[in-house]
């Protein structure tokens, strides 16, 4: 009597089951089957296609176990990659600030600064720098699957955290050096003022809400084909963000300190402030509007009767 075989990952490597792992799925036999069934390259060629949502969430398992085990000198790295090149969307958003505001069309200076606010982001996700806001929900999936634990989900999010607002503060102190040539000080201390003229409620809210999008967008690049729609995806959810002035931890990091250093109407403690809240703010709207929602749904969806 054969042996059944064991179910691979999306990389044809077996999947280790973890002794408090959950009961296996209806999606999780179907794929057992088809592993099964058909040889290999007619089911890679799936990969093209739409997936089914516990296939995106093994997805997203397997990615964030990835990031997990990765060694703090490369999370580190590319963290501080992250945090700079989203700064671009910084740079982006303040010179068309700077252009629109004279004209004195609130309208003009929103739908603009919207549309490339999106930028920065694209360059940095495809390219695979780490992202805080990104990974807050990615990083969540194995730790809520019981494949991973909570202290390495803090170990992760303590250095990108770290390397993003490294890298936001260095792109910051470059644009701000580089202004002659942008010319874009006025776009700057005008979003300066967008980031701290909040109260503590309000800031937070934002943040959740665009926390709560961008988690939205890495599970929504898991379950799309790679080409150019995670790009589209990337840059709507991005959009989004952008029309409605929401505050993002890192991109926001990268604006309050380009306004730090380009001006003297902000005190180390506006910056800071800023940080925290929408940190915490990003932090919740990612890891429970997001993470949170997407396993509990699918899982009891797709459980074993």
């Amino acid at each position: 009597m054969n042996e059944p075989k064991s179910l691979l990952d999306s990389d044809g490597n077996p999947i280790k089951e973890h002794p408090d792992a959950p009961p296996p799925t209806e999606r999780t036999k179907e794929r057992k089957q088809e592993e099964e069934d058909f040889i290999s390259v007619i089911i890679k060629r799936s990969d093209a296609a739409q997936r089914h949502p516990d296939d995106t969430l093994e997805k997203a398992i397997e990615e964030g176990s990835e990031q997990l085990k990765r060694p703090a000198v490369s999370l580190w790295l590319s963290s501080m990659a992250g945090g700079m090149i989203v700064g671009f969307s910084a740079m982006a958003v303040a010179v068309m600030v700077t252009l629109t505001h004279p004209l004195e069309n609130v309208l003009l200076t929103r739908l603009a600064s919207a549309l490339v606010y999106p930028l920065g982001f694209v360059i940095c996700i495809m390219s695979g720098a780490q992202l805080f806001t990104e990974h807050t929900a990615t990083s969540m999936y194995p730790f809520l699957d019981r494949r991973s634990t909570f202290p390495k989900l803090l170990r992760l999010w303590s250095i990108v955290i770290a390397g993003n607002l490294i890298g936001a503060a260095i792109i910051g102190f470059l644009l701000s050096i580089a202004d002659n040539v942008v010319k874009a000080k006025e776009g700057y201390l005008l979003i300066g003022e967008h980031l701290t003229e909040y109260s503590f409620e309000s800031l937070f809210v934002s943040a959740v809400l665009a926390g709560w999008l961008m988690a939205l967008g890495a599970w929504l690049v898991l379950a799309t084909p790679p080409d150019s729609s995670q790009i589209m995806v990337v840059f709507i959810v991005t959009f989004v963000i952008g029309l409605g002035g929401l505050h993002h931890s890192i991109a926001g990091s990268a604006e309050m300190f380009t306004a730090w250093f380009i001006g003297d109407k902000h005190t180390p403690y506006e910056v800071f402030r800023f940080i925290g809240i929408a940190l915490l703010g990003n932090t919740f709207g990612g890891s429970i509007f997001v993470a949170v929602l997407n396993y509990a749904h699918i899982r009891q969806t797709q459980v074993s009767e």
